[in-house]
């Protein structure tokens, strides 16, 4: 065994001797003989005595072996017990001297990053530019600094882009491992373990494989794994596994980590490990360079007024996707009409129903809540809170209600917003609703005026 492999060999025993009882250790772990590394292909040999030893580190204490070496390593091991009759020191050495000499051919890493989506097209201005001059500095020194990276700000403000962006510089300057998912991916990988009947186990260990194995882990709204106590625990322990190995993460949210508070206290601590930064609505002058920028090298670009830029800057305030749709829906209508230039009355008239349905929508969530708390006379903490009286409960389902009618949300996004509920209860609420306004007509008449205060 070489002098390295054998040192870490011998830190691995150290560390589950740390873990288990002394005599769990000297009954499963003692004799077991390290027969050979693959750092290639990512796999390990381990020598048992019995067959009985054989199966209880496989069923017992596999997890806890992969997670010791990657700790040791930063490397997702897949391990194998072997028999010493399995096996033959001939065939160890054979693999040891020909791995050296073989190319091994990987599957090419899937990153899940857009290219388009970089540093040179990220638009700065004073509501974004801490959380650009932070992503710049994580991207530079990956696993040093600022880890975790916590980004928060309401949606649509350009966190997507800026986590892109760093994922696409890290990629493009080293040879470092990067991975960008959402909560939503994450969530599905995981619990996909479950629903598969068959090599659970194998499957399981590609998740790990997947989620730890990686140099850069970039994860969008986090918010969104409340209720799956699950799935926290296992992006906990992916968290941990992959801190201590000194890789980085880069989160988002739509909130900061002290306002989610319907996560579990040990994630949001770990949240404050590092830096987090807020990106607020752009301003009027951040506006207009986003817009500059959006149109640079179209068709439009040399067409449109100064003032139309103005427009649409003045029309969408609070949301940089609501700019773009505006800029995709002038170019469409352009298109069509082919006009010689873009003057203000020409860009009014393009964007006229556009303009008015966003504003309109801007009320959201936000507004709802207040408009129905207004007309119950109670309070939106209320709408947030566990009381359960019919006073403040009805109103709840009300408000939930409005929002799925009234806005694009999504159920467990709607169940966010009202004091961290789950889906379903969102779901339960609109359908005792529908069931209410065919019996009820006065309920009609409440729904149209909160509508109108909204």
């Amino acid at each position: 065994m070489k002098t390295e492999t054998a040192t870490l060999w011998q830190n691995f025993l150290d560390a589950i001797y740390k873990e288990i009882h002394p005599q769990s250790f000297h009954v499963w772990f003692k004799d077991l003989l390290l027969l050979s590394i693959d750092d290639y292909q990512h796999k390990m040999r381990i020598q048992v005595q019995m067959e009985i030893q054989k199966k209880v580190l496989g069923d017992n204490y596999y997890n806890l072996i992969e997670d010791t070496f990657f700790k040791l390593t930063g490397i997702n091991y897949e391990i194998e017990f072997l028999l010493e009759e399995e096996t033959s020191v001939v065939e160890v050495l054979q693999k040891e001297i020909l791995q050296d000499d073989i190319e091994i051919l990987e599957e090419p890493w899937k990153t899940n990053l857009i290219p388009e989506l970089n540093f040179d097209n990220y638009v700065v201005g004073d509501s974004n530019r801490l959380a650009k001059v932070a992503g710049m500095a994580v991207a530079e020194s990956p696993g040093k600094i600022h880890n975790p990276l916590f980004i928060y700000g309401k949606s649509g403000l350009g966190k997507t882009h800026l986590m892109h962006a760093i994922g696409n510089y890290i990629v493009e300057h080293s040879k470092k491992k990067v991975l960008y998912t959402t909560s939503d991916m994450f969530m599905n990988d995981y619990t996909g373990i479950a629903n598969v009947e068959n090599n659970t186990f194998e499957y399981a260990n590609q998740f790990k494989n997947k989620y730890r194995n990686v140099d850069v882990l970039i994860i969008d709204d986090i918010q969104y794994l409340v209720g799956a106590e699950k799935t926290q625990q296992e992006f906990f322990h992916t968290f941990n596994a992959l801190h201590q190995a000194n890789k980085q993460i880069i989160i988002s949210s739509d909130r900061s980590p002290d306002d989610l508070k319907i996560l579990e206290e040990r994630l949001r601590s770990r949240f404050m490990w590092g830096l987090p930064v807020d990106i607020y609505p752009p301003d009027f002058e951040l506006r207009c360079k986003i817009i500059k920028q959006k149109i640079k090298n179209t068709s439009i670009a040399n067409k449109v007024d100064e003032t139309v830029i103005e427009f649409i800057a003045n029309s969408c305030q609070n949301d940089i996707r609501f700019l773009e749709g505006a800029i995709n829906r002038l170019m469409a209508y352009t298109a069509m009409i082919v006009p010689n230039h873009i003057d203000l009355e020409f860009a009014n008239e393009a964007l006229k129903d556009f303009i008015n349905k966003n504003i309109y929508s801007e009320n959201s969530i936000e507004g709802i809540q207040q408009a129905v708390a207004n007309y119950y006379k109670i309070t939106v903490a209320d709408l947030k809170g566990k009381k359960k009286s019919a006073n403040i409960a009805y109103p709840r389902q009300v408000g939930m209600y409005l929002c799925r009618m009234l806005t694009e949300e999504t159920f467990p996004r709607i169940g966010l917003e009202f004091g961290g509920r789950d889906h379903s209860t969102v779901i339960h609420a609109c359908d005792k609703i529908e069931r209410d306004l065919k019996t009820n007509p006065a309920l009609e008449n409440i729904l149209k005026e909160i509508k109108n205060k909204v």
